[in-house]
């Protein structure tokens, strides 16, 4: 990015130095035009991006480290706290933490902690400017907020719709329903669902991925392969079954077409979370306060 140039301007008085002021030439109407034209770069980047796709790189090889150090930790606490009780380690409880709510979240949530750490700390050795600056991030005004809570809710009934439709595709169990498998991880998962993950998601897709690959490939391309890293995240969680996986594709488009439209990542995370918000809600609502769930 190139940083804004002035041009010194020397002043001159015509009355006390005659002899050095200049003939004044009329300029043309073609010249008149190309010096009020705004000048345009060729190029798909998002007006005021900053990121690209080294901070893209950086980002990706850290969330990588991340987890499996953070994870590494946090299991041997957990596993610390079984042979405290007594208890042997098995196969069984290794693969009993994989599916515990409390490992998965307190693993994720420090980790995003730090990367959002490391986000902060890239762009400002990279680009000096702060995360929020670089991101986008643009707090919507009261209006645009209004409108992203409604097109958050108006999502999660086009999900719902989806489901319908395509509900013979999609099978019974899916590997996320494991998670809710009582009450106390029910609650736990869905404050995460609504409160963090969003934002950690918004960050890394639309705040990092969406403007560095516009620059490259341009919006449209941009939205679908942004969409795509989206949906693959949730790839687990829901079996690699192509039905919600595509649910998840359409959502991923409509959040990147958020952050084009309103060069704002804030307002995507508020239509991110409040899509979720009204999913768990109708979970929470069916499953009489999340004390129906799976194994409970």
């Amino acid at each position: 990015m190139r940083p804004f140039g002035f041009t010194r301007v020397h002043f001159q008085d015509p009355i006390s130095q005659p002899d050095q002021a200049l003939p004044i030439k009329p300029a043309s109407s073609v010249e008149l035009v190309q010096a009020s034209a705004p000048v345009i770069e060729p190029t798909g980047e998002p007006a005021g991006a900053t990121v690209d796709l080294v901070d893209v790189l950086f980002v990706s090889v850290m969330a990588v480290f991340a987890f499996f150090v953070f994870g590494s930790i946090v299991a041997a606490i957990f596993l610390r706290a079984q042979l405290v009780q007594g208890g042997p380690i098995t196969r069984e409880m290794e693969d009993a933490l994989a599916k515990n709510a409390f490992f998965i979240v307190s693993t994720q949530f420090v980790t995003y902690l730090a990367i959002v750490g490391f986000m902060a700390f890239l762009v400002w050795i990279r680009h000096k400017m702060s995360l929020s600056r670089a991101i986008q991030w643009n707090v919507p005004g009261r209006r645009l907020a209004l409108s992203a809570l409604l097109a958050g809710a108006a999502l999660a009934v086009v999900s719902d719709i989806g489901e319908v439709i395509f509900h013979r595709w999609i099978p019974d169990s899916l590997p996320i329903t494991e998670y809710f498998k009582d009450r106390p991880s029910a609650l736990l998962l869905a404050s995460f669902g609504i409160l963090v993950a969003p934002l950690m998601e918004e960050l890394l897709f639309r705040g990092f991925m969406y403007p560095a690959l516009a620059r490259w490939t341009g919006p449209f391309i941009s939205i679908v392969v942004t969409a795509s890293a989206f949906t693959l995240l949730h790839g687990a969680q829901l079996g690699y079954s192509w039905a919600p996986l595509l649910l998840i594709f359409i959502v991923g488009v409509v959040l990147t077409v958020t952050r084009v439209v309103t060069r704002s990542v804030a307002t995507g995370v508020i239509v991110h979370m409040t899509y979720n918000f009204v999913l768990l809600l109708q979970t929470y609502i069916v499953t009489h306060g999340f004390r129906q769930m799976q194994g409970a």
